[in-house]
């Protein structure tokens, strides 16, 4: 494995202080001491436990109570769905809490969209947050699925702390493989493992998701949806090179949610060093799934994977400007021996920001709004892993 850059210079001092879930987490004598109230247990073993499968837990919810999930070690291969609107947290035991290579709980599913094996790839996710399964369908063309208007708002406020969703279908990009999808549901990942190969994380239409301390793993368009993703403080590892890191749609439907996909102060590195060899110089930022594709790099260090020109233009859909207010990749104070400023103007794909230009796009704040349109809107995000600038 590479060895991860240290952005203490960046990263404004701050690794989020889960003191509020640290005692429930830590292994003790009885597992739920220190948990809150409603908390539900489970173990792979089934021993001394209330479930042996996560989603035998999230099955026995009201939708009204809010609830916590306390997972013990383990591996487990299951997939889950969350549908209910009221809160939940999923917890993975762990003696490191600010830690995600310590992680000692891992979900796993094997599957993929290849040979047309499904209708939809909403159907190979390891996990799903949705109220429904159409809320969840990513559908097909510019616009996806036609989600019906009276589709209800899902799970208002999901998180899970240090657990890891990895989809293993296979060791390279065969077809759309989900390890997590987010769709009309409000979700945060902390000191979580999210890895497969191919269209890794979606975030549907009116999802919100946000990423800190985590590790993303992925090799083709492996952050793509409608909605919008912030990943804070994190790793974003390339497994291989094809497509781009972030592929996203708009439509007159998320346009005015300021939808997108934002990787801030964090780290685009090869996910070890046999990849690394192999991909240097050849890896895109991203590229147009249509043409109100939007993402913005904010303070972002770049490995030597990335190609010179950033992003790339996706021939299917070919881009016609990128400097209207449709159509949006663009970087903001790039470093690290990927970022190519000279390649960059020559490759006239990828927007440098002024500080001026990046301003409605700083911080979550600025980008995640409710399904009515207000904003701010992160109350679901843990305030102690929250970057303010």
């Amino acid at each position: 494995m590479l060895a991860f850059v240290s952005f203490s210079s960046i990263l404004v001092g701050v690794i989020a202080d889960t003191s509020k879930y640290s005692r429930c987490q830590a292994p003790t004598a009885d597992p739920l001491d220190g948990c809150p109230p409603n908390t539900l247990l489970v173990s792979s073993t089934g021993r001394e436990a209330d479930f042996d499968t996560i989603q035998g837990a999230i099955d026995s919810m009201d939708n009204t109570t809010n609830y916590t999930i306390l997972v013990l070690p383990g591996n487990y291969i299951e997939q889950l769905n969350v549908t209910r609107s009221a809160p939940l947290t999923i917890l993975g035991q762990t003696e490191s809490p600010n830690r995600q290579a310590d992680n000692a709980v891992t979900v796993y599913w094997a599957s993929a969209n290849s040979n047309g094996r499904y209708t939809d790839n909403a159907y190979t996710s390891v996990l799903t947050v949705a109220p429904n399964l159409n809320a969840s369908l990513t559908g097909s063309g510019p616009s996806g699925f036609p989600v019906p208007a009276d589709t209800p708002f899902g799970c208002v406020d999901f998180r899970v702390y240090n657990i890891d969703f990895r989809n293993v279908y296979a060791d390279e990009g065969v077809g759309p493989s989900l390890a997590v999808s987010i769709s009309r549901a409000n979700a945060g990942f902390y000191y979580s493992g999210i890895s497969s190969y191919q269209d890794t994380v979606y975030v549907g239409k009116l999802g919100n998701a946000y990423f800190y301390y985590s590790h993303i793993g992925g090799q083709t368009d492996f952050f793509y949806g409608f909605g919008t993703a912030w990943v804070q403080s994190s790793w974003v590892e390339l497994r291989g090179c094809g497509g781009g890191i972030i592929a996203w749609k708009g439509t007159n439907t998320t346009f005015a949610n300021k939808y997108g996909a934002y990787i801030s102060d964090s780290t685009v590195q090869a996910a070890n060093n046999s990849v690394a060899s192999s991909i240097i110089g050849k890896c895109f930022l991203g590229r147009p799934w249509n043409a109100q594709h939007r993402s913005v790099y904010l303070n972002t260090y770049l490995d030597a994977s990335i190609a010179p020109q950033g992003y790339e233009k996706w021939t299917s859909n070919p881009l016609t400007d990128n400097y209207n207010n449709y159509t949006v990749m663009a970087e903001y104070k790039g470093f690290g021996p990927g970022f190519n400023l000279t390649g960059r103007i020559a490759g006239n794909v990828t927007l440098e920001f002024d500080a001026a230009q990046t301003q409605k796009y700083m911080t979550p704040r600025d980008v995640f709004m409710a399904p009515d349109g207000s904003q701010p809107y992160i109350t679901w995000i843990d305030p102690n892993a929250y970057i303010w600038h």
